[in-house]
């Protein structure tokens, strides 16, 4: 399978709490919610589509709890985002889950790298990461994501967690698809292909 990661973030490059404020999950921050007002049936449609074409899904903790706690006790199939979620197997990168509740999920914990490079050699299409940002930037440093999605919604959020650490490794990317919709949502597509060049 490709491991392919899909993030909506701000033109600040802001991912936290996207769908809205959770005190819970995001203690302090008072600026959630920033995607919502921009979405249209399109980007909406496309990014549901996007979790259809998932065979699993892998989460980071938070990510993980957040979503078994609102998609993973909803059962309108009818929606994308529900249909995917609970019919696909699910991994949650954890050290402190045990006994996850939401059906088909498997705690990845131990060697993170050896399992997830396991996952990666199974048959199949897209090991979809939504979501967790503290994850992807492990999954970038240890050379392990093939495409990433990049969904930018016009807004300056000017607070927040960043995708991206203000130092790190540094990729060069392919970009493979762009699109815009309606509202100025852009979406990037990229593959990561070494290092960059400089001048």
């Amino acid at each position: 399978m490709r491991l392919i990661t899909n993030t909506q973030i701000t033109v600040d490059g802001v991912m936290q709490a996207n769908g809205g404020n959770n005190p819970e999950f995001d203690p302090g921050f008072d600026r959630g919610g920033w995607a919502l007002p921009l979405g249209d049936q399109e980007s909406v449609d496309y990014i549901g589509d996007y979790y259809l074409r998932a065979d699993a899904f892998l989460f980071g903790r938070r990510t993980y709890e957040l979503f078994a706690g609102y998609w993973g006790v909803q059962d309108d199939v009818d929606n994308p985002f529900v249909r995917s979620l609970n019919s696909r197997p699910k991994y949650v990168a954890s050290n402190t889950i045990t006994d996850p509740h939401w059906a088909d999920t498997t705690v990845l914990s131990g060697d993170l790298e050896a399992a997830i490079r396991e996952l990666k050699a199974q048959p199949g299409g897209e090991l979809q990461v939504h979501g967790s940002g503290q994850l992807i930037r492990w999954l970038l440093e240890h050379e392990l994501v093939d495409e990433m999605t990049l969904i930018v919604f016009p807004v300056i959020v000017g607070g927040g967690t960043r995708l991206f650490p203000e130092t790190g490794r540094d990729f060069a990317l392919e970009l493979l698809e762009s699109r815009t919709f309606e509202p100025g949502i852009t979406v990037q597509t990229y593959r990561p292909s070494g290092r960059p060049q400089y001048a």
